[in-house]
């Protein structure tokens, strides 16, 4: 059975702010272009049977970078869309809602580019990931590369938790990558943020 490796796209200036980037386009700063090229050697020996990724560019240059140039977009692999929230940090989000979180308290809709999204829709989008993603793991790896939230919410669903529990999971870093996998039948977390 092969292995879900699950990539976080590298550095942007929005990440490195902590700004909330869902469906805006912010590219890779020079750091998140070396991370992600510092990726390639650790995932050269694996024999990746498809490659996905989120259709954004800072998603796609991880993987070109990353020697992932064969990437199909997917967007089931959009980062979650924050709505009112997009480009603010948790800081200016909690100015006005001091008890805010993300994972209880979601997101308020924005305009026509950026409506925004419940947890549960999030949750089934990575679910059709994963439905998709399962039945190629008999023929070896498969890579996605994606976003943070995303990346918590997918590895969450493929341990068949509710998406609610992604806030037990650390934050993936930019230009990481974690692998999902199967131990005695059931779903593991293999490796998590790795550089």
């Amino acid at each position: 059975m092969g292995e879900l490796v699950v990539i976080r796209h590298g550095q942007t200036e929005w990440s490195l702010s902590g700004q909330h980037a869902g469906r805006t386009d912010v590219a890779l700063t020079a750091a998140g272009e070396a991370a992600a090229s510092a990726l390639a050697p650790r995932l050269a020996h694996r024999r990746l049977v498809a490659v996905f990724s989120s259709p954004l560019s800072r998603a796609l240059r991880t993987a070109e970078l990353a020697g992932l140039s064969s990437a199909t977009p997917d967007p089931d692999l959009l980062e979650w869309d924050y709505g009112g929230y997009e480009g603010l940090t948790a800081g200016q989000i909690r100015a006005s809602r001091p008890d805010w979180d993300l994972w209880r308290d979601g997101v308020v809709p924005g305009d026509a580019d950026h409506p925004g999204e419940r947890l549960a829709q999030v949750a089934a989008r990575t679910d059709a990931v994963l439905d998709r993603i399962r039945p190629l793991l008999s023929d070896g790896d498969v890579a996605v590369v994606a976003h943070g939230h995303l990346a918590r919410i997918l590895t969450v669903r493929w341990l068949g938790l509710d998406a609610s529990a992604s806030r037990l999971l650390g934050h993936p870093h930019p230009g990481t990558l974690s692998v999902l996998a199967t131990e005695d039948g059931q779903p593991v977390v293999s490796a998590w943020n790795v550089p």
